[in-house]
């Protein structure tokens, strides 16, 4: 072995700080992107909101307004976001880290932040018209709660655990749990299963005469419900049979455990990046006002950074630079959205107009052909982005679905074949369900070639229980 020296040529992707931020920012949804441009706000002096911007008052006359970003201007720069092979490993999870940012954003909620009952409760019980002592019991019933909000721990204890001078008794407590029975949300501190759909029932929206024949029910026939003879029993409460159904299914409808803690997990709320809109026959997409903010460079600061030496200049001028990738890079984004968001709607129109049994085929990759970009790149641009249609607000991940072959030759869509899988139960006779082999021959006759398994498995992807099931129900 000896040791020699050899020069040579080599390749390797860099990335840009600008390229960095452009990918992370195109990958952040809305709620997101607006926590990020919140920490960025903050740490750039030469960055500012177009509605916070305040003119200085030593400003000489015709001095230039401030830089604007207000519409998205259709400049297409492909190289700056398409990374065709590109690891981004590393990358994605300082972009995990970064998104997490300014959870403080005035009346946003985060995803996955859980709300607490406990707190919920007092802060409703502070609110009714109570004594200072029933305040005191009702704080001794809410931290008696279990996780489902139940209150199962024997009345003796909880009179136990009160002071010997309070002389508590049971009727005494009870009143003041009627009182959470009815807060938010309503059957919290039951202490049966019947109790907490009663409390439901009884704040409950349906018609009264509806709302009383499902309490009747809950009273007098909860354990038998799930094989309840309804003909039998509509005889015998003397309505019928089609009211009795509709109770059941309002029953069914109810939440049988008010606290459990995966039911209250804070919702995050769906900023639509994108809007759809049909004009002269064509489905038009635009950007919403939250995808474009409207920021501006700080003239006084710009000024500085141009006049400043040493530390101060240098910083300045840093951070002047910093502000102009973050509009040039939303720019971008906002440009990616509304191609990719065309793209879409020029593959899926008959969704808008005619519903989910008209969803074709789409993956990323044609998206990405079309519109001259990585797959990766895509699957940036739609990730936790959503869409406001005359249909409702979807993600953009909605409008992908594998394909089914057809007796025509072409594909339907996996969406479709579970609309339509859908639509046959739901005209079903229910005494008598539809089995999944049942199901795929009439797929079949509309000439929609798919095996039983595959029946059954885009079935419980839409949670719809077996045919022996919904006989039983």
């Amino acid at each position: 072995m000896k040791q020699s020296l050899n020069i040579g040529l080599n390749q390797s992707l860099k990335l840009t700080p600008q390229l960095t931020q452009s990918i992370r920012l195109l990958a952040m949804s809305t709620i997101e992107l607006e926590a990020e441009l919140s920490s960025l706000l903050d740490a750039n002096p030469l960055l500012e909101r177009e509605s916070d911007q305040q003119v200085e008052e030593d400003l000489p006359l015709g001095q230039d307004e401030p830089a604007e970003v207000g519409d998205v201007e259709v400049e297409i720069i492909d190289d700056s976001l398409d990374l065709e092979g590109f690891d981004e490993s590393a990358d994605w999870a300082e972009t995990s880290a970064g998104s997490n940012q300014g959870d403080e954003d005035e009346g946003l909620e985060r995803n996955g932040q859980q709300s607490s009952l406990v707190d919920d409760l007092r802060a409703q019980v502070a609110l009714l018209p109570l004594t200072p002592r029933q305040q005191a019991l009702a704080a001794v019933l809410i931290d008696a709660l279990d996780a489902d909000g139940y209150l199962r721990a024997p009345i003796e204890d909880l009179l136990a655990a009160l002071p010997d001078s309070w002389h508590a008794q049971p009727a005494e407590l009870d009143v003041v749990r009627q009182y959470i029975l009815h807060l938010d949300p309503p059957g919290v501190c039951a202490r049966t299963l019947g109790e907490c759909l009663a409390a439901q029932l009884e704040q409950g929206d349906a018609p009264a005469a509806l709302r009383a024949l499902a309490l009747k029910l809950v009273r007098e026939y909860l354990e038998q419900l799930p094989r309840l003879d309804t003909l039998k029993v509509a005889y015998r409460l003397g309505c019928k049979e089609a009211d009795l159904k509709a109770a059941i299914q309002l029953i069914r409808s109810l939440n049988p455990k008010p606290g459990n803690s995966e039911d209250r997990l804070a919702s995050e709320y769906i900023v639509p990046d994108l809007i759809a809109r049909k004009i002269n026959g064509r489905w038009r997409v635009t950007l919403t006002q939250s995808t474009i903010p409207a920021l501006c460079i700080n003239r006084h600061y710009e000024r500085m950074a141009a006049e400043s030496r040493g530390d101060t200049g240098t910083y300045l001028r840093g951070q002047l630079q910093e502000a102009r990738w973050l509009m040039k890079s939303l720019q971008q984004r906002g440009d990616t959205l509304i191609r990719v968001g065309e793209c879409i709607l020029r593959e899926q129109g008959a969704f808008l107009d005619y519903g989910p049994e008209a969803l074709r085929p789409l993956t990323l990759k044609q998206i990405a052909e079309e519109v001259g970009l990585h797959e990766s790149t895509i699957s940036r641009a739609t990730l936790r982005k959503y869409m406001a249609t005359p249909r409702g607000v979807f993600e953009l991940k909605r409008f992908f679905s594998s394909g089914v072959n057809t007796d025509g030759g072409g594909e339907a869509s996996a969406t479709a074949v579970q609309a339509m899988i859908r639509k046959l139960i739901e005209a079903e006779d229910r005494s008598k369900p539809l089995s999944d082999q049942v199901l795929a021959e009439l797929l079949k006759k509309d000439g929609v070639q798919v095996a039983r398994r595959t029946v059954a498995k885009y079935r419980e992807a839409i949670n719809i229980p077996s045919s022996s099931e919904r006989c039983r129900l």
